[in-house]
């Protein structure tokens, strides 16, 4: 992707390609029960910042900060890879064309989140089916299902077995780190009505690794 100048007018933002990749697929993805830096998140908004004045590096900077970071949580909506491409190329338009309107009430992931949460649900809608939203029947077809599987594999299993609601607010708390109010901010839910999906999702969660380990 071309960057001819140091600035760029809404009308030369081009799509940019995904980060490339160095050796360990995880780069820029926190792992499970991680939490976010106060460090990263000053640097964010110096990006921000940046980016309000039409700096196209900056923009890419943030772009390749989140990429990762988007696609594990797109994951939880769709396992098709051009998808999770098109939404995340289309929340960076929106972070784009939007970024005059941030006013830092919130953090810059809270806010990327939120548009790229509502983005997912409006191509979901648009898309009529369900078939993107791979149980683990259709992600785990093994012969044995009492295989022995590590953490991250079972997270995954009985995460892909809830309603999508309560999977999304499971994973912006536990992998990506979220409180109870930032979920809110990003699903555009009342903090009450977080609150009760993720308690009914820890006990689905419950059962379903019971139900697991028979």
């Amino acid at each position: 992707m071309s960057t001819p100048n140091s600035r760029a007018t809404d009308s030369e933002l081009e799509p940019i390609g995904p980060p490339a990749r160095h050796g360990d697929d995880s780069v820029n993805v926190r792992p499970l029960g991680s939490t976010r830096k106060s460090s990263t998140d000053r640097g964010d908004s110096g990006l921000m910042i940046a980016v309000q004045a039409r700096d196209r590096p900056a923009f890419e900077k943030l772009y390749f900060g989140y990429y990762y970071r988007l696609v594990r949580f797109l994951a939880r909506f769709t396992k098709r890879h051009e998808n999770i491409e098109e939404i995340i190329n289309d929340t960076f338009m929106a972070v784009w064309m939007g970024a005059k309107d941030f006013r830092y009430e919130s953090k810059v992931s809270t806010w990327i989140f939120g548009i790229a949460y509502r983005t997912a649900m409006k191509q979901l809608r648009r898309q009529r089916h369900v078939s993107s939203l791979e149980s683990v029947g259709d992600l785990r077809e093994s012969a044995d299902p009492s295989a022995e599987i590590d953490t991250q594999d079972w997270l995954s299993c009985v995460l892909g077995r809830l309603p999508l609601e309560q999977r999304t607010i499971l994973t912006l708390a536990y992998q990506m780190g979220y409180s109870v109010k930032e979920i809110a901010r990003i699903t555009e839910s009342p903090i009450g009505t977080v609150k009760s999906r993720m308690f009914h999702a820890r006990i689905k969660l419950h059962e379903y690794a019971l139900e697991l380990n028979s």
